[in-house]
């Protein structure tokens, strides 16, 4: 791969922002700027605008297997230059080497499987009850579209975006989060290189997220949001959605229950909640927040998870052995602390971690709370970081009770041997996503998406393009 270039792409060209700003990439295992990339402002916004509202049309009527062979050679591209994108993605987010590894090949396979999906695009044909008309039905792309990815998956959450939007035969805006936006022009890269045309995609990374979005939310011409962030502000980009109806779709924010039920093997539970609780250092919306384990082997669920928890490496991600990254910030590390020693304060347990770390980087130790008192405020919102906290239960309708008292409806986990009562509780979960006895939900051929405040729509699987499209219908009399 050639050195990633620092500035905006909009219409197929590279280009500073309007008035030659700048927003500095941290690598926060270092504290440490390891670049500059255009800051985009609001005329850059429109120029972004008018590449993708002018390429919409012939895009449009692109051969949906020229859009497949596209997107089926990116997937190709992201998979040869796998440790480049990793070592990049570890460079300004922190995870380590192997996960971003791993996030690699996910992202491609989003690309992959919309490659797949773009030429599966169906309508149909059909007499209407009266006899009379004929029902004509197609599927058109929705138009232009905003994708706003968070920092956390930057390469994987940019692919669940495009790939079904290209698939569909949208353009499309990408804005990245300003902590990670090197993987996202890196990818903007490698679609072109793949022969996406000019204005299909743009990518713009700004630290003036309202300026640049608003306007284009509130403008008209962008028919399509998809948003991955917080649930906060994904209701201030409903309001701005609101005036022009744009359509939205939003994966927002989690507090994913992990129940262990007193017949579970523990072994497997254990081993579930390291993949739940630690994927990403735990600044995943999917996540586990709160652990539930019935009381009669939360003793040994504990003392387990806490050896697994202290025997990881906390390290840079780029050095060999490290399992834990940094957190992506100070202030991240700050929240994780703050929710930790009020637990503490409360009350809890401290198994393991609890402490942070002294030195430069924003690391925090793995840690294991039992005895987390109700009230505390790491239950009532998403700890983003490396934390389990236990608490105890004694019978399914209580524990039930407990994992749906709150408004986030994202992911759960269950652990149980019995099916049927694995099978009910994920039922009885208000929830978009169930791990049954698994402590990863995340597939490209899954819809992923959550309910209650926890988003609209869904990404991946078939529900995924569905997102990017509109129905035409076409009343043909019969004669």
């Amino acid at each position: 791969m050639t050195e990633v270039r620092r500035q905006l792409f909009i219409g197929g060209a590279w280009a500073d922002a309007a008035h030659g700003a700048t927003l500095p990439v941290d690598d926060p295992a270092t504290g440490e700027i390891i670049a500059h990339v255009a800051d985009a402002g609001p005329e850059d916004a429109r120029l972004a605008e008018e590449a993708a509202v002018s390429a919409q049309p012939g895009w449009a009527r692109t051969a949906p297997r020229a859009r497949s062979e596209i997107l089926r050679r990116a997937y190709e591209l992201i998979l040869e230059r796998t440790d480049e994108l990793a070592r990049l993605m570890t460079s300004e987010m922190g995870k380590p080497l192997a996960e971003a590894r791993g996030e690699a090949a996910y992202a491609a396979e989003f690309l992959r499987w919309f490659s797949e999906e773009a030429v599966r695009i169906d309508g149909g044909l059909g007499l209407l009850p009266d006899g009379r008309t004929r029902m004509l039905l197609s599927r058109r792309p929705v138009g232009p579209s905003l994708l706003i990815t968070p920092w956390n998956f930057p390469l994987a959450m940019a692919t669940r975006k495009i790939g079904p939007a290209v698939a569909a035969g949208c353009t499309t805006i990408l804005k990245p989060a300003p902590q990670t936006p090197l993987s996202a022009l890196a990818l903007a890269g490698i679609l072109q290189e793949a022969g996406l045309p000019d204005g299909v995609l743009n990518v713009v990374p700004t630290s003036r997220a309202q300026a640049v979005c608003e306007p284009l939310l509130r403008g008209g011409r962008i028919r399509k949001l998809s948003f991955t962030g917080s649930t906060a502000v994904g209701r201030l980009l409903l309001a701005q959605c609101a005036g022009t109806v744009v359509r939205t779709s939003m994966e927002l924010g989690g507090n994913a229950p992990f129940i262990v039920f007193e017949d579970a093997d523990l072994d497997a539970a254990v081993d579930g909640a390291m993949v739940a609780k630690m994927r990403n250092m735990g600044e995943a919306c999917t996540a586990a927040n709160r652990f539930f384990v019935h009381r009669s082997v939360a003793g040994a669920f504990g003392r387990r998870l806490a050896a697994r928890m202290a025997a990881l490496e906390v390290g840079p991600g780029t050095r060999d052995g490290v399992d834990v990254g940094p957190l992506i910030d100070a202030a991240g590390r700050a929240k994780v602390e703050e929710l930790v020693d009020d637990a503490v304060e409360r009350g809890a347990r401290v198994l393991t971690g609890g402490r942070t770390p002294g030195g430069p980087g924003c690391f925090y130790p793995p840690t294991v709370l039992a005895d987390v008192a109700p009230g505390s405020r790491l239950l009532e919102t998403e700890i983003f970081g490396p934390v389990a906290a236990i608490l105890t239960f004694d019978d399914e309708d209580e524990v039930l009770d407990r994992a749906n008292d709150t408004p986030w409806g994202l992911v759960g986990y269950v652990f149980t041997q019995g099916l049927d009562r694995g099978l009910r509780v994920s039922e009885g979960l208000e929830v978009g996503m169930v791990g049954l006895n698994t402590g990863l939900v995340s597939d490209p051929a899954a819809p992923f998406g959550g309910v209650k405040q926890s988003g609209l729509g869904r990404e991946g699987g078939r529900a995924g393009i569905e997102e990017f499209l509109e129905y035409q219908y076409v009343a043909v009399p019969v004669r």
